[in-house]
């Protein structure tokens, strides 16, 4: 990917966090209640308790594919990869302007909530803020959720307070006033269970920020860990907030002008904080709305963004939309999202927007779904998420029945505009962008397995994001560089000698017959075409009779010719360094991680040269495991690593997780065991987390630290 199409990977857990709450606490708590109780009644904070429930199947689908594909664009390139680029091009324009609608609504909210107490027209001040929030993601991402995540804190923190206030009044209220309670929940559900659903699907986009997250995966890091804990500590205290929430407001507001309150958390304030001067609470809870509204315009614009970005990226729009400017964002896709946001502000309706933000967000809902059964049946081994969605596939069916039950109960309305967001796409794909596009998506390998076509280039695709995620926690890559076999080769040898030798050295080891070895080595796959570099050749195979990798490496003062075949043509690499890989074939994936960190070493600059320079194994191994994680330190008198000098292995105190990995004496490398004891000069490579290898390093060899 070139770098001026590459977001920065900044954002970290408390970010996910911030974005996915503030993009949700908003609207669908300021705005909303009083208009969805006109359709359920004071039973309508169980309709906020059913969303959230049925939003869950969707969820884990998404957090799957997004752990799997941290791409910029999120249900976009999701179903672009999963289904195919017409679906994509549907997908993504439907989820884009879903976004923009969500945005919308929350950026009117803050006018709305500004003329309670100031004679200010309501459109011009949402127009100021969409321009402010604007300049805000022009500015980069991590300043963005920076500023997001100081007001997502300031939220909770009021939102919190007001909710603690509101339930101790609730419970400890006199006779009097809890008969006056009592009467307010009366009728609980008026128009039965056909009006629960209809405001269940209706406050639907009140949990629509939970899903955004995955428009920002690229820019995630460690997305495999903090995307699915991020969505779930997200829907989980929005769940609390909402459902308790508007618990408060149903029990402190008068039924009749509930109904038609369009600021009941206001009204709700006004009655509990009663004890404060004045409008104290009631400007309070003005504050508290317009800072969730800021939230959930910022988050709201910086992820609507992203799906033009990746639409360009993929050519589906102009290719402008992709490109990157100076803050590591892309400026052309947020300032046209900001001009479109403007113009739905001044031409639509709240209620109006509410029901095409969850409209469309169903039907990618029901696609995604339906896109995680597609990847797992794919057998795309590059396909590698760090989460994987629980009761698959029966949590997939049931979010795709969930949809499509909701969308029926929204109307007529959003049915018409789902069709013509769907024509839209549709004619967009195959009369302006078909002929420039040749991919396809997942579901052609599923078809593949039934003899239809594939797309070959998609695995090689998805193994470059897992190049760019890395290795997985417990992947023995560097035992698997410490244990393996280093051999210089002095003399002219042919490939086809090297490969007999490569398996001998493999089948005295495992008794997997050289055939079998091989044959492994010498087939080729789609992601084969990522594994070429200059000099360097990677050959890798699995086999059922190992339990962990095995790596032999080969250096040859002379190149090797090796046979590269590119369908019909025949070619010759010259090969100076060699890397043989054998994993346990239970294990495909795990294969696929230490390959693409192979690749992540022999594309350092210099690679080769750097090797032949080297003047032992040990110095090797450390060049190729290079990181955080290891210290070289040699044991010499009159120097702190004096107290080493002589003592076994076993009786050595060393920090948490760390591991002498390889002692060089004299000429020879080893790897020790306890019984090991170490002698004056000799050099040890020691490996383990970052912290205990930095307290090694103080100790040492800087000697900050005193023994």
């Amino acid at each position: 990917m070139a770098k001026k199409n590459k977001l920065k990977k900044e954002l970290g857990l408390w970010d996910v966090f911030g974005i996915s709450v503030g993009t949700m606490i908003s609207s669908g708590f300021f705005l909303l209640p009083g208009i969805a109780s006109q359709h359920v009644g004071p039973s309508v904070f169980l309709a906020y308790l059913f969303a959230g429930l049925l939003i869950m199947p969707s969820m884990f689908s998404i957090a799957e594919i997004s752990t799997a594909l941290p791409r910029a664009g999120g249900a976009y390139y999701y179903l672009d990869r999963g289904l195919g680029p017409l679906m994509g091009a549907i997908g993504g324009l439907g989820v884009y302007f879903a976004l923009m609608f969500k945005t919308s609504f929350a950026i009117i909210g803050i006018g709305v909530y500004a003329a309670i107490f100031w004679d200010i027209p309501i459109k011009i001040i949402a127009i100021a803020g969409a321009l402010i929030f604007m300049i805000l993601n022009l500015l980069g991402a991590k300043k963005t959720s920076t500023f997001q995540n100081f007001f997502v804190l300031l939220l909770l923190l009021f939102l919190g307070v007001f909710i603690f206030n509101g339930l101790h009044d609730f419970l400890f209220a006199d006779s009097i006033e809890k008969t006056v309670i009592k009467s307010r929940f009366t009728p609980f559900l008026t128009n039965g269970f056909e009006g629960m659903i209809y405001t269940s699907a209706f406050v639907f986009v009140s949990y629509l920020g939970l899903t955004q997250i995955s428009s920002v995966a690229e820019e995630i890091k460690n997305p495999e860990r903090n995307i699915p804990l991020g969505m779930l500590l997200s829907l989980i205290v929005t769940g609390l907030i909402y459902v308790l929430g508007v618990l408060v407001m149903v029990a402190f507001i008068n039924t009749e002008d509930f109904l038609v309150d369009k600021a009941p958390a206001v009204t709700a304030a006004q009655k509990l904080f009663s004890w404060m001067p004045g409008n104290t609470g009631a400007y309070l809870m003005t504050g508290a709305a317009v800072t969730a509204f800021i939230t959930t315009g910022i988050a709201g614009l910086l992820s609507a963004s992203r799906y033009p970005f990746a639409m360009g990226r993929d050519k589906l729009l102009p290719f402008s939309f992709s490109r990157v400017g100076k803050k590591g964002t892309p400026s052309i896709a947020i300032l046209v999202t900001t001009a479109i946001i403007i113009v739905f502000i001044l031409v639509l309706s709240k209620e109006d927007i509410v029901k095409l933000a969850s409209s469309f967000q169903l039907i990618v809902f029901i696609l995604i779904n339906f896109s995680v059964i597609v990847f797992r049946k794919s057998a795309i081994d590059s396909y590698d998420p760090g989460y994987k969605s629980p009761f698959y596939p029966y949590m997939q069916i049931i979010g795709i029945i969930v949809s499509f039950i909701l969308i029926i109960y929204m109307g007529w309305m959003t049915v018409l505009f789902c069709t013509i967001i769907i024509l839209f796409g549709y004619f967009w794909y195959y009369y302006r962008k078909r002929e420039k596009l040749d991919r396809g998506g997942a579901i052609f390998h599923w078809f593949a397995l039934l003899g239809k076509r594939r797309y070959a280039e998609l695995e090689n695709e998805f193994m470059h994001i897992i190049k760019e995620k890395g290795l997985r926690q417990g992947d023995p890559f560097d035992e698997t560089i410490i244990k393996s076999h280093i051999t210089n080769i002095d003399k002219d040898t042919k490939f086809d000698e090297l490969i007999d030798n490569v398996a001998e050295i493999f089948n005295k080891e495992t008794n997997i017959s050289k055939e079998a070895l091989i044959e492994e080595f010498l087939s080729t796959s789609a992601i084969d075409p990522m594994l070429i570099s200059p000099e360097v050749s990677i050959m890798y195979g699995k086999h059922q009779n190992i339990d962990h990798p095995l790596l032999q490496i080969f250096i040859s003062q002379n190149p090797i010719k090796k046979q590269i075949k590119s369908g019909n043509s025949i070619s010759e690499d010259s090969i100076k360094i060699f890397f043989f890989l054998i994993n346990p074939s239970q294990e495909p994936r795990q294969q696929l991680r230490m390959l693409s960190r192979i690749i992540d070493m022999v594309e350092r600059e210099n690679f080769c040269d750097d090797i032949f320079n080297l003047k032992s194994e040990r110095e090797i191994k450390e060049y190729l495991i290079h990181n955080e994680r290891f210290i070289t330190v040699l044991l010499t008198p009159d120097n702190p690593q004096a107290e080493l000098i002589g003592k076994q292995l076993k009786d050595i105190k060393m920090p948490p997780n760390v591991l002498i990995a390889l002692v060089e004496r004299g000429l020879e490398t080893f790897t020790p065991n306890g019984l090991t004891t170490l002698l004056e000069n000799d050099i040890l490579t020691i490996l383990g987390e970052p912290k205990s290898i930095s307290h090694l390093f103080d100790k040492y060899i800087s000697g900050k630290l005193k023994i």
